[in-house]
């Protein structure tokens, strides 16, 4: 039960990255972003994302803190998901909503991230689910 609730919460994951992304690409106003972001999307993605990583921490407390490749993988992809999430989190709290382009500007960074956290999640799934 514990593997098949930590697969759900790695489906979870890479849906809030994919509903981010969507609202990135879809979003023409900054204002309006930031609220929705600040609001909704961060703290419930920071939830799943945190749901993700306390299954984890239980299935190597089941494992007896079995120290495999596949564990390591998942340890270091968890920290570089919270790592560009800081980043992409960071950038878009300093952007200035007077500033006419730093929307324009700030979306490639922001989807770039998104993107490379999609591509991340997405083969350590597949990783562990067909190998």
């Amino acid at each position: 039960m514990g593997l098949a609730l930590h697969s759900w919460s790695a489906i979870a994951v890479l849906v809030m990255i994919f509903i981010n992304l969507f609202i990135l690409i879809s979003s023409e106003d900054l204002a309006k972003y930031k609220r929705a972001n600040s609001l909704y999307w961060v703290p419930l993605e920071i939830t799943v994302l945190g749901s993700l990583l306390f299954t984890g921490v239980v299935m190597m407390a089941a494992k007896h803190l079995e120290f495999s490749v596949e564990n390591i993988a998942m340890i270091i992809l968890g920290i570089v998901l919270i790592v560009l999430e800081a980043k992409r989190l960071k950038a878009l709290k300093y952007l200035s909503t007077k500033k006419e382009n730093a929307f324009n500007v700030y979306k490639p960074f922001g989807r770039t991230i998104l993107q490379a956290e999609f591509i991340l999640v997405l083969l350590m799934s597949l990783w562990m689910w067909f190998v």
